[in-house]
């Protein structure tokens, strides 16, 4: 298959990108020439990507981090400049919208898990890497966000807020960076 797009030479890094939509979009990456850091909470998980993406003849580095831990995105963004030496794509993947019952039964527990791995872990990864990028090369930076940011449901609350900062500071990063 023939892609528009060569991104050969490119390193992409993808939150989230064990399963689902980040996995598709690790090898999707891959396949279009990129070499990927494949990151996730589950390291065995992120490792059978990062066999998949060998297969493609691909270099690939599995990473496991929990985005919402400041000090597992803080390791998470080290690690990644230590295998390759840059990050040229940055895909803000992960993302959790577990239901509650209503707005009052919601947990303070539940509401920082979801704003954490929503909203405060591509905050901080998008500093540490779209900083790096902006005093070198570029990049580009996807934040993966979900029509919830628009159209609000009272059984997600939490996660359409997290993914409306989302797209709150997407549009500040661009700015800044």
């Amino acid at each position: 298959m023939t892609y528009a797009i060569d991104l050969t030479g490119k390193v992409a890094l993808v939150t989230g990108g064990s399963r689902g939509l980040g996995k598709a979009i690790a090898l999707g990456l891959a396949r279009a020439g990129a070499d990927v850091i494949v990151s996730s909470r589950k390291l065995e998980a992120c490792e059978e990507v990062a066999r998949e993406i060998a297969a493609i003849g691909r270099r690939a580095v599995s990473i496991a981090a929990h985005v919402g831990r400041w000090d597992d995105i803080t390791r998470l963004a080290e690690e990644a400049y230590a295998a390759f030496g840059r990050v040229d794509i940055l895909v803000n993947n992960a993302g959790m919208s577990p239901l509650a019952p209503s707005t009052v039964e919601t947990t303070e527990d539940l509401f920082d898990k979801v704003v954490g791995v929503n909203f405060k872990g591509p905050f901080r990864l998008t500093a540490l890497v779209g900083s790096r990028m902006a005093a070198g090369d570029g990049g580009s930076i996807i934040n993966i966000s979900s029509i919830g940011a628009l159209k609000p449901n009272p059984s997600v609350t939490p996660y359409s807020g997290a993914k409306a900062a989302l797209n709150a500071i997407s549009l500040a990063f661009a700015q800044e960076f």
